[in-house]
């Protein structure tokens, strides 16, 4: 597992010099796909597979989907064709791709030995544990985290929304007043 360890970690610091060193966003979002799934197995080798598990379904997989959707919106134009082409080249898919294939050969190394049940060092942190530590001595801090987290989104609702015309602004040359509706017989 030490072996793992260092090779994923080495892997994780090359292609997070990738990320910040590539200017074309498309390489740099392969780069950290290939960031994130080795941290991953950096969790994986520490003992803590819950954690290497989220790393690999939320930021490896939800959040990069994301960032490829907003890189697919931001390529317009019919320059985004010859783009296309020019990322095709092995130069552009090389260093990911050799990155990618040290840790497929560090997993099936690992898993081929039988050193699937060991760790470095410490506990196994599994689900439940996470869940007890969270909800046990820290759920004040987590309850304040989620009101943090709302507020934040409020907040954002409210700066991202786009106002409509005042009544000034549609021509009228005084402001309305809102009346409320008569009762009938009164």
């Amino acid at each position: 597992m030490n072996i793992a360890f260092y090779l994923s970690g080495l892997v994780a610091v090359l292609a997070t010099l990738g990320v910040v060193t590539n200017t074309n966003p498309v390489h740099a979002l392969l780069y950290l796909i290939v960031s994130l799934i080795s941290v991953a197995l950096v969790f994986f080798a520490l003992g803590a597979p819950f954690a290497g598990a989220l790393e690999v379904i939320v930021y490896a997989g939800a959040i990069m989907v994301l960032f490829v959707f907003v890189v697919m919106m931001l390529n317009l134009g019919h320059e985004g064709a010859a783009q296309e082409r020019l990322w095709l080249r092995p130069r552009v898919w090389l260093g990911p791709a050799v990155l990618s294939a040290v840790l497929l050969v560090t997993l099936i190394a690992t898993l081929w030995s039988g050193d699937d049940g060991r760790m470095i060092a410490g506990q196994t942190l599994t689900a439940k544990a996470v869940g007890s530590l969270l909800f046990g001595p820290w759920l004040l801090i987590v309850e304040l985290a989620a009101m943090l987290l709302l507020a934040a989104l409020v907040t954002a609702s409210h700066v991202g929304r786009v106002p409509g015309p005042t009544p000034l602004e549609s021509g009228d040359t005084q402001p309305r007043q809102h009346t409320q509706p008569r009762k009938e017989g009164a």
